[in-house]
């Protein structure tokens, strides 16, 4: 992996983490697309670019690391326990899921929920507009919509917006809330894969994995404020119309070859 590859990858999986558009997918693609085979170094630099996301969510949101907001917290970790223990008790099961064609359909059908969602929420006033006021009961339903996460190109950030617009949150409070949630969500599968990869760091390109680390931080960062910004005044039908468009070329790319049936993100 050279520089330009760093630079690449991070844009994407900055600009993807947190858009309900599933960072794995894009990754595979740009992998792919890039000719970068999944090698344990390249795994190793995945794990790195996604550390920085934690940090950009860390930045923007640092006022809320005050201990005023230890019932935010609370509501959070809440939500964290469906998939931490989903994610434990069938690693493995989950691991037997990916495939490329999993990823493209589920790229569609979140599309056509992102889609029904809206089409359903047009004149719904949302319950809870502030992150803050979220109930336990709300931060709940949000864990278990969470859960899906699992199936490959569902996307973490995707299904817990989803669960949240049907808990009664506004769009604004979803997405900031879904933020908030990939800290310990991101932080966990970090470390889960840091430990499994942390021998390929010895013979890793530290420039090239300085390099992803800083544009991704930068990426992410910037990505979390436009998307705040683009939702007070548009909806999600534009994430849905995108990832539908995005998983039939994505079969598209399969069916001709373009990607491996087999590639991995």
């Amino acid at each position: 992996m050279d520089i330009i590859h760093a630079v690449i990858l991070g844009i994407i999986e900055g600009i993807t983490e947190f858009l309900p558009i599933s960072s794995t997918g894009h990754l595979i693609v740009g992998s792919e697309l890039l000719g970068l085979p999944q090698t344990k170094a390249n795994k190793a630099f995945e794990v790195i670019i996604q550390l920085s996301a934690i940090l950009a969510v860390i930045a923007n949101y640092k006022d809320k690391f005050h201990p005023k907001h230890f019932q935010l917290w609370i509501k959070l970790f809440i939500a964290f326990l469906p998939i931490a223990i989903i994610g434990f008790l069938f690693s493995h099961q989950i691991k037997a899921l990916f495939s490329v064609q999993v990823v493209a359909i589920m790229f569609i059908i979140g599309g056509i929920i992102f889609l029904i969602l809206e089409y359903f929420q047009k004149n719904r006033v949302p319950r809870t507009l502030d992150v803050e006021d979220i109930s336990i009961k709300q931060a709940a339903l949000i864990g278990i919509a969470q859960v899906f996460a699992v199936i490959p190109g569902t996307s973490r950030a995707g299904s817990t917006i989803v669960g949240a617009l049907l808990a009664g949150l506004s769009r604004k409070a979803s997405a900031e809330f879904s933020f908030l949630l990939a800290l310990p969500v991101l932080a966990a599968a970090s470390g889960y894969d840091f430990l499994k990869h942390y021998k390929e760091f010895s013979g890793a390109d530290f420039t090239s994995l300085a390099i992803g680390f800083v544009v991704s931080f930068i990426v992410a960062y910037f990505t979390m404020k436009l998307f705040i910004r683009f939702l007070e005044k548009f909806t999600f039908v534009t994430f849905g119309v995108y990832r539908i468009l995005f998983g039939i070329i994505l079969l598209y790319l399969i069916y001709t070859g373009v990607i491996s049936p087999a590639a991995t993100g």
